[in-house]
């Protein structure tokens, strides 16, 4: 297998085959963001990628779990996406489920018949980075996709059988925005009902143009018990017909939460509540990552 820069994958994907499909993000223009910043955009020849499955099948027994790269992989035609989930049909017989990143505009482009093709072929489940409900922040973090997109992408999704896994970045509006961007990611969470939700709290890095900003003072950070109340305030506007798994046990998270909405949203504004009031709860920033 042949690797281009820095690879990332989900958390959930830790155990998958990550194939590199495309390289780097073809929007990279996220503020927060350093994840591709060394990579010229570019689409990978199809038959590159086939030369990395044989390789990948000959040295692996057995490939559960196979991950399409990189940033936004699902903006390839579907004609070539086709072509690479056949190739690992063929070649992976074991393989129990493909997953991709895809970005909003991505999943506006694909007809519903495209979507539900991808879905027989292999799809499971399509990542988005949806990271907040507000289209203010939104647009001061130049996601480039709207709060209705963001809904719609992922209404279009989970309605072609594909499962939507949506992630939002606690802390993103900093402290001058945090209530809206609480309230505004939970209703959003609420009208997109998707299967997984997956909450990290902000940390960047240098490459992100958004740790300037921190630097210069343009942009506040919240504290962790700040950071606890945003959260509070968010799973409070979340209502969800469910199953909804939600997450927000990331290395970057003050406190860890995790559960099926709605089932149990009670329990986990019980320990929000409690580590609002119990700080040594919160966990230390030494062992917060990204």
């Amino acid at each position: 297998m042949r690797y281009e820069g820095n690879i990332f994958r989900p958390p959930s994907e830790a155990y998958s085959y990550i194939l590199q499909v495309t390289i780097g993000c073809a929007h990279n223009r996220c503020t927060f963001c350093s994840m591709f910043k060394d990579k010229k955009f570019r689409v990978r020849d199809v038959k590159e990628v086939f030369e990395d499955l044989l390789m990948a099948r000959d040295r692996f027994r057995s490939v559960g779990r196979i991950f399409l790269a990189d940033g936004d992989a699902l903006c390839l035609s579907t004609d070539k996406l086709l072509a690479i989930l056949q190739r690992i049909n063929e070649l992976f017989p074991e393989c129990e489920r493909v997953t991709v990143y895809g970005s909003p505009g991505d999943v506006l482009r694909k007809t519903p018949e495209e979507l539900k093709m991808l879905r027989e072929n292999g799809i499971e489940i399509i990542y988005i980075g949806a990271e907040s409900g507000s289209d203010k922040v939104l647009k001061d973090v130049c996601k480039g996709s709207t709060r209705d997109e963001i809904i719609t992408a992922v209404r279009k999704i989970e309605d072609a059988g594909i499962k939507a896994s949506v992630t939002f970045i606690s802390g993103l509006a900093g402290r001058d925005g945090w209530e809206e961007h609480a309230v505004e990611t939970g209703t959003m969470i609420s009208e997109m009902d998707p299967s997984y939700v997956g909450l990290l709290t902000l940390m960047t890095e240098p490459a992100a143009p958004m740790t300037r900003e921190i630097a210069e003072g343009k942009f506040k950070l919240l504290t962790a018990e700040e950071v606890v109340a945003e959260t509070l305030l968010l799973v409070k506007n979340i209502d969800v017909k469910g199953p909804c798994v939600f997450r927000s046990n990331h290395a970057s998270n003050y406190v860890s939460l995790r559960g099926d909405l709605p089932r149990d949203k009670e329990a986990m504004l019980a320990k929000l509540r409690m580590a609002m009031k119990d700080h040594g709860m919160l966990k230390d920033e030494r062992f917060r990552m990204l």
